[in-house]
């Protein structure tokens, strides 16, 4: 058998259990969720460039829910932020009349609207050029400067935005490309 078939295994089972649970009721917590935590190998020298995604030691998950985790140095701590997530998620799905999706149930991944950056279709890739330095970029509605480097402010993008299009969208604190495309059209 491979290695890790028992983990795969026990989790298949939580997944079927939380399933089972789910049809109990229809406001679904946390809890009613199959979560694992699991503690997280180091790597050296690994610069990822986005701080969602930071060297945590211990990585909370919804088993099958993937993209729906949190990190911390102990297991409460990235519990604590898998609680966090979790409570975001779902006031934002019930602000869209979405609902949440079934303990237990995989979940696909999602990929964001880029209807926003659309319309600025032409200037999205010469931003993505001129600034981010890339030679293309898939940008959705949701995609932040913050995607774009592991640094502790948008400083240096906001300062080269400033210099490739005259255009100041230091004020702009989440570092939103579709607002900060919308700007820099709204100024030409």
């Amino acid at each position: 058998m491979q290695p890790g078939w028992f983990t795969k295994f026990r989790q298949t089972l939580l997944a079927a259990w939380k399933l089972l649970l789910s049809y109990l009721k229809s406001d679904w917590e946390l809890s009613d969720y199959p979560v694992i935590v699991r503690r997280q190998p180091i790597v050296p020298n690994c610069d990822i460039p986005s701080p969602r995604f930071r060297q945590d030691t211990y990585r909370a998950l919804i088993v099958n829910w993937w993209v729906m985790d949190g990190g911390g140095d102990t297991p409460q701590d990235a519990m604590r932020n898998l609680a966090s997530q979790f409570k975001t998620q779902k006031a934002n799905r019930l602000a869209d009349e979405r609902r949440l999706p079934r303990p237990g149930k995989r979940v696909p991944i999602e990929f964001s609207s880029n209807k926003r950056v659309s319309a600025h279709s032409e200037l999205a890739d010469d931003f993505t050029q001129r600034v981010l330095g890339l030679e293309w970029a898939w940008i959705s509605d949701e995609s932040s400067l913050w995607d774009f480097h592991g640094n502790e402010t948008n400083d240096e993008l906001n300062a080269k935005i400033k210099q490739v299009y005259g255009v100041d969208v230091s004020g702009i604190e989440s570092g939103n490309l579709a607002e900060i495309l919308e700007r820099i059209a709204a100024a030409r």
